[in-house]
């Protein structure tokens, strides 16, 4: 039992992971009606800032603070994707209102290697670090209740729990604010939207500016974990079962998409493994993404495209 709980809890804690990246899809989604393919340029761009600033910080400044040095080079980075975001809709999104879906597809890709050829050339090409402070031993839990304990890493804990805090805002804020339910709006019908006076061009600028900070905040948990690295960029490709799962349209889906493949992948390769010989880890979360695919397109809280069209 204590074994089953363990990987359980292991499970939860990567699929928090999952959501926190899948979430960036699924708000520019909601905001564009689009899927954006420069997620993952995005997760890096914002690790690769956050990381040189946590080094030219101190170098340049003398502050030999961790908790400083890196309180300054987030606020940093944010500004950076401030600006990012910024960028893109004056430059891009604001050419392109009310083209079709295609048209924005490809704009998202042309976005995402621009991200990642400007970020070289800022930033560099080598293997960096974000030491953010997160314990890396593991601990002992409940020695009281299972005979030997759960064994938990402490840095994945506490990353599990910077993405749920950074959900459970964003999920408020798509439901309580008045600019979430302008978002919802927008991404229903860009021209009905502007015809009763949202500004399209300044709700566009506040969701990838959104999006900009859960990539950081993405960017900064995987690149302590990982190594920021240009192959972070593949972190994204994590996600897309979970959006597929959760559904496109869906905050709360993306929690429950990436809490469900978490679980389902630590599982099935702990219990099922040894059985065909392990890696099911690897293409678990695709061939259930392929599964909903086939009998339910739309995810577990997605809305149907039909509903959509």
């Amino acid at each position: 039992m204590a074994f089953f709980l363990e990987t359980l809890l292991g499970g939860l804690m990567a699929g928090m992971l999952y959501s926190l990246v899948a979430l960036g899809f699924v708000l520019i989604y909601k905001a564009s009606g689009v899927f954006n393919f420069a997620q993952g340029a995005m997760v890096l761009f914002a690790a690769l800032a956050m990381a040189r600033f946590s080094e030219w910080i101190p170098l340049y400044t003398g502050i030999d603070n961790l908790f400083v040095a890196n309180l300054l080079a987030f606020i940093g980075a944010g500004i950076m994707m401030f600006g990012v975001a910024w960028l893109i809709e004056r430059l891009a999104l604001r050419h392109l209102v009310n083209q079709e879906g295609t048209t924005l597809l490809m704009a998202t890709l042309g976005i995402s290697y621009f991200l990642d050829g400007i970020g070289q050339t800022i930033f560099g090409s080598d293997i960096y670090k974000i030491d953010i402070g997160m314990p890396k031993d593991p601990i002992i839990a409940f020695e009281s209740v299972f005979e030997g304990g759960i064994l938990i890493n402490k840095e994945d804990l506490y990353a599990a729990l910077i993405a749920a805090v950074l959900v459970g805002l964003l999920t408020l804020f798509f439901q309580k604010t008045v600019t979430g339910r302008a978002l919802r709006a927008v991404a229903d019908d860009h021209q009905a939207a502007q015809s009763i006076g949202i500004p399209l061009n300044r709700i566009w600028v506040i969701v990838w500016c959104v999006a900009g900070v859960v990539a950081l905040v993405a960017g900064m948990i995987w690149g302590s974990k990982l190594g920021v690295q240009f192959s972070l960029t593949t972190v994204a490709l994590r996600a897309l079962p979970v959006v597929i799962l959760g559904g496109l349209t869906s905050v709360p889906g993306a929690i429950v998409g990436g809490l469900i493949i978490g679980v389902g992948e630590k599982l099935s390769e702990v219990f099922l493994g040894p059985y065909v010989g392990g890696g099911i880890e690897i293409w678990f979360a695709y061939v259930l993404a392929l599964v909903f695919l086939l009998f339910r397109p739309q995810g577990l809280f997605g809305e149907k495209i039909i509903d959509r069209v």
